[in-house]
């Protein structure tokens, strides 16, 4: 087993690593040292013991978790909520309306993933455990929820990723969990001094529109920070915001021309990866680079998500 400490982000934020897909810096869990103690994502099953961890040499128990927050469900930052909460006595798990149902029974959710990872599915997502109605907390757009005498976090219905996708901003940092909604950005390229931000545009409720309204909103709020399911944090806001807007207009553009072209996912992944793999070599990444094995996955099943987009137009 992995373990690191978590990672201080401030007084009150920790992020521990979750080791998705069995890789560092992949997938994070966020810890809001508030009153109400606050988990933000569980990602999938594997994760959860390093979340127990974490907490642990934070000096935090399990019943002392009293909010486990799920930005939307998809196995790899939800998939584990059933595991941990299991494990924490008093805690409640916060959700997006759309998605609450697929965390009581989750069948179809571990479907699409099974039919997406394969052979993997098991070692990467198992055990998934249903979400008790009764321990669920729905929340949308506008609403809100105390976690400490100065703080009460907010929530933004943000789709574009998904349709059962909210963020949470937290007004005491001026920062914004986004999930995956605005993208993924790359821990793996900092020690290069390079900030990578890519859109994630995986099946099947990827809609470009929705996504461009998200960011634009959170260009509007003037955030400090953005702290990113994958993986960690920027404060760089506007930057992170602007490349990833720009990067989605040439996801799109490519899309739409395999589409004309009567080509398939395969070849959409293939030229999205040598995009992204010419634009880091002119920044002086070589193409032995660790992070290209992450960015070479997340074009596939960014690739899926885009396909699946244009045939959807079609219908």
């Amino acid at each position: 087993m992995h373990q690191k400490n978590p990672i201080q982000l401030d007084h009150r934020i920790h992020l521990i690593d979750g080791f998705d897909l069995d890789v560092p810096e992949r997938t994070g869990t966020y810890v809001i040292d508030e009153e109400e103690l606050t988990i933000v994502e569980t990602g999938p099953s594997p994760s959860v013991k390093y979340i127990k961890k974490g907490l642990e040499s934070l000096g935090f128990s399990l019943d002392q978790v009293r909010y486990i927050i799920v930005t939307h469900i998809h196995l790899d930052h939800a998939g584990g909520a059933g595991l941990l909460l299991k494990e924490c006595p008093n805690a409640e798990v916060v959700v997006h309306a759309r998605g609450s149902r697929h965390l009581v029974n989750p069948k179809k959710l571990a479907a699409g993933a099974r039919a997406i990872y394969g052979e993997s599915f098991s070692e990467l997502f198992d055990p998934i455990i249903p979400v008790p109605e009764e321990l669920l907390l729905i929340k949308g757009e506008g609403d809100t929820l105390k976690i400490g005498p100065e703080c009460t976090l907010q929530f933004l219905d943000t789709p574009g990723h998904a349709k059962h996708h909210f963020s949470i901003y937290d007004p005491v940092s001026n920062g914004m969990f986004t999930g995956d909604t605005v993208g993924i950005r790359y821990e793996q390229l900092i020690p290069d001094g390079i900030n990578l931000f890519l859109p994630t545009t995986s099946p099947n409720h990827f809609d470009p529109e929705a996504m461009q309204v998200s960011i634009n909103r959170m260009l509007d709020m003037k955030l400090d920070r953005i702290y990113y399911g994958h993986f960690g944090m920027t404060e760089n806001t506007d930057e992170a915001l602007r490349e990833v807007a720009a990067w989605l207009d040439v996801f799109v553009e490519e899309g739409e021309q395999v589409v004309a072209e009567s080509k398939g996912y395969d070849e959409l992944a293939s030229r999205l990866l040598a995009r992204v793999k010419h634009h880091l070599q002119e920044l002086g990444i070589g193409d032995d680079h660790e992070v290209f094995i992450l960015i070479n996955l997340d074009m596939q099943v960014s690739s899926l998500g885009i396909i699946d987009y244009f045939k959807t137009l079609k219908q």
